[in-house]
């Protein structure tokens, strides 16, 4: 059984990235630290792979995380882009 990955989880997992924090990753996107905490755990789960190396408060990506980043950025980026052409059309 194929798994889709969920975009919420995705755009956590792409904003903790790009901040390197917990906190500050969870204050860009409006949510508690202990969510995004919550959210990253679950998508490790799920992929069974880690893909963050904590550091105290900082995080740097793993290998697998570096990885998933780049098509991450991508999926993100084309859900961007069919939001921004479909608001172009007649309501």
């Amino acid at each position: 059984m194929t798994l889709i990955l969920d975009s919420r989880r995705l755009l956590a997992f792409a904003t903790l990235a790009q901040i390197g924090s917990f906190t500050l990753a969870a204050k860009e996107l409006h949510l508690t630290q202990s969510a995004v905490s919550h959210t990253i755990k679950a998508l490790e789960d799920e992929l069974g792979l880690r893909l963050f190396e904590r550091r105290g408060r900082r995080v740097a990506l793993t290998p697998a995380g570096q990885q998933l980043l780049v098509r991450a950025q991508r999926i993100l980026a084309e859900m961007q882009d069919a939001r921004t052409d479909l608001a172009t059309l007649p309501r």
